[in-house]
């Protein structure tokens, strides 16, 4: 059962911290608790603004004193349920960048989002593994393991991560790398974060300036042609292209472009680095497909990477769910159309197919817990959650799923996953033997179950 502190309590963490502490009702309690997914409203019964690293270790030692569970959040990305009582860490203002352009390494701290990562490394011929969208806070996404744009590459942002500055349960900070503290610095790297709460990391950058990258859009009756195209063409891509094609709903939303406001499109992702093969011939094949409505694709600064998926910059209402697939057969692709394609009215905003493989095959020396390695194909499915969607939102995102069922692994990746469910659920996010693993070190660092918010190993009821 879980204490509740007093006024007297609260008036001592707030003299221990440089950050705000906020009780409910007061002036920027909506600022803190807000996350980019507006169909989640947080309810904790305090939230610490960190301004340092020290702010949240002593905000970890008060929660455990008062019998308080503690959550995380920067941008707010990873939030799949609400969180209710307990203490929410918001670490938004931990946001600084140190670039070593010599090793070619990033300190980031924990509220760091991708975009600052990049623009700050691109002066150096630098850039970092950033995912689809460079509003994402970097920390949160490599701790899930983080799919890059140029994963097929370079693999998962978590294997290029050096080390950990991370509070755990008993309020210590402390720093983790491949030779102090091995065990937790592995979990950390892919076991989605309730090991303890990272204050920063130091990362690898590449040496990365430019990527032939972007997307091409098709109308909605070329899509069966265009799936099954490039269900056979990414089969044949060397490593140097990490591509995905999804089914998009768009909004009839003015900034949308007039070919795809309000219609079911097919969506080409594209981005090919380096210059060992051309990158205009290997998209050919998809070029002449279908007719095209929109391309984007060239040769554009990492600094545009954001081109390549376009995805919404605003918050808005969802849900999501995903799977690891060995396989993409031309019945799974029939199937995905027959539940997410142009004849069926359902509040789907995207069925997305990535293709995996390359470098995300290759695990770091010291290993890690990020899992999908041996999966050929990602698949997520997000539909609109607003009152009146939500019950056809959640019935549409199960039956993509459903509809991939016979070419699934049984397994997720945790940031792709979705709100994760029971125990069950939750371990399907990682193979038996790291989910075990996870298992042991979580009682290990946490044996009371402090952070046991979000995808959380081992989770005990609040």
């Amino acid at each position: 059962m879980s204490v509740v502190a007093g006024p007297a309590d609260v008036a001592g963490l707030r003299a221990e911290v440089m950050g705000l502490v906020l009780e409910r009702g007061d002036p920027g309690w909506d600022l803190e608790v807000a996350g980019f997914n507006a169909a989640i409203t947080h309810r904790p019964a305090l939230v610490v603004t960190a301004a340092t690293p020290d702010d949240v270790a002593a905000a970890v030692r008060y929660a455990a004193a008062a019998g308080l569970p503690v959550a995380v959040q920067a941008t707010g990305h990873g939030a799949h349920a609400p969180i209710d009582n307990g203490l929410l860490i918001n670490t938004r203002r931990l946001d600084a960048v140190i670039i070593d352009p010599v090793a070619r390494t990033a300190i980031v701290q924990a509220g760091t989002r991708w975009r600052q990562v990049i623009d700050a490394a691109a002066p150096l011929g630098l850039a970092p593994l950033t995912g689809s969208a460079s509003g994402v806070g970097a920390v949160g996404y490599t701790l899930g393991g983080g799919l890059p744009v140029m994963g097929r590459t370079f693999g998962f942002a978590a294997d290029h991560v050096r080390s950990l500055d991370v509070v755990t349960a008993d309020g210590q900070l402390r720093t983790v790398d491949a030779r102090t503290e091995p065990d937790l610095f592995w979990g950390l790297r892919g076991g989605g974060g309730n090991l303890g709460i990272v204050t920063a990391m130091v990362i690898d950058l590449m040496s990365v300036t430019t990527v032939h990258g972007g997307g091409i859009f098709y109308a909605a009756e070329h899509l069966p042609a265009v799936l099954h195209a490039w269900c056979t063409w990414a089969s044949s891509l060397p490593e140097s292209v990490t591509t995905s094609v999804a089914i998009l709903r768009p909004p009839p939303a003015p900034e949308i472009p007039e070919p795809l406001r309000g219609q079911v499109v097919a969506h080409l992702r594209f981005c090919h680095v380096g210059k060992a093969t051309d990158p205009v011939a290997l998209l050919a094949p998809m070029r002449n497909a279908a007719p095209v409505l929109i391309d984007t694709v060239g040769e554009i600064p990492y600094t545009a990477i954001d081109a390549v998926h376009q995805d919404p910059e605003h918050p808005v209402p969802f849900c999501h769910r995903g799977l690891l697939m060995d396989r993409l057969t031309a019945d799974t692709v029939d199937a995905l159309i027959a539940v997410a394609g142009p004849d069926v009215v359902a509040p789907l905003v995207m069925c997305e197919i990535r293709q995996l493989g390359g470098a995300l095959r290759q695990a770091p020396a010291e290993g890690n817990a990020v899992s999908g390695r041996a999966a050929s194909y990602s698949l997520v499915a997000v539909g609109l959650l607003t009152p009146e969607t939500a019950a056809l939102a959640f019935h549409a995102v199960d039956a993509v799923l459903a509809a991939a069922d016979s070419a699934a692994t049984g397994h997720t990746m945790v940031n792709l996953h979705g709100a994760p469910g029971d125990d069950v659920d939750r371990a399907r996010a990682w193979e038996p033997a790291t989910y075990q693993r996870l298992l042991d070190l979580v009682r290990l660092y946490d044996p009371d179950g402090l952070f046991r918010f979000g995808h959380a190993v081992g989770r005990r009821t609040t």
